[in-house]
């Protein structure tokens, strides 16, 4: 239980930490909504309410996810020191290099609870590329989804060598497999909720005579 608890308190750490870039992101998505719906109705589409909620939820995760992983470490919490004192510019330099050693299975085995709670996170950061990239977009199809998180993960570790981080094969290993699971959720949520899973795509706006202009179909 104690493990648990240390582990739900780590948990909000990073939340937090994800939240400045998350409330801007919020903020760019709302402006932008009018012209990604005026691009919608010239291409005759519209996206339910639905589909634009699980449309910022992704955006919101995305860019909470790049607050926590490119910036150098402790960025947020030193943050007001920074803005008192003016920029850091040693924040900026080079990391360790990158581990190439996979080093997964003896974590597994005998990484600690820290360790343990790194894998599970590495997992489960990266569930979101895999689920929503086939929830939103059209042709869902793992390799998609797996392609998805791959990408992300290899951008942020190149990231991480510039702004005194690690960077770690083990880590493009684990996001990689979250992505994975996260397209197994939207395989799931697709057989138990198909109706539910569909109403996350774009539809063909009505034509005058009531008629809709074709089927469902989603948009990027």
């Amino acid at each position: 239980m104690d493990t648990f608890l240390w582990y739900v308190e780590l948990a909000w750490d990073y939340v937090q930490q994800m939240l400045p870039c998350a409330l801007a992101a919020g903020i760019v998505f709302f402006c932008v909504l009018p012209l990604r719906r005026r691009r919608l109705a010239a291409r005759g589409l519209s996206s339910p309410v639905l589909r634009e909620a699980g449309l910022l939820l992704f955006a919101l995760f995305v860019a909470g996810l790049a607050g926590l992983t490119v910036f150098p470490a402790n960025f947020w919490p030193s943050l007001p020191v920074l803005l008192r004192s003016g920029p850091n510019w040693q924040t900026l330099r080079p990391g360790a290099g990158f581990y190439w050693n996979i080093t997964l299975l003896d974590e597994l085995l005998d990484g600690g609870a820290w360790r343990m709670f790194l894998m599970l996170g590495n997992l489960a950061m990266f569930a979101p590329f895999g689920f929503f990239s086939a929830l939103l977009w059209r042709r869902p199809r793992w390799w998609k989804s797996v392609l998805a998180a791959f990408g992300a993960s290899v951008l942020i570790e190149v990231v991480q060598l510039f702004v005194g981080r690690s960077s770690d094969i083990n880590d493009i290993i684990l996001n990689t497999l979250g992505g994975a699971a996260g397209y197994a959720v939207f395989l799931l949520l697709r057989r138990l909720a198909p109706r539910f899973a569909a109403r996350f795509q774009c539809t063909r706006m009505e034509v005058p005579n009531g008629r809709e202009t074709g089927d469902r179909t989603a948009a990027p």
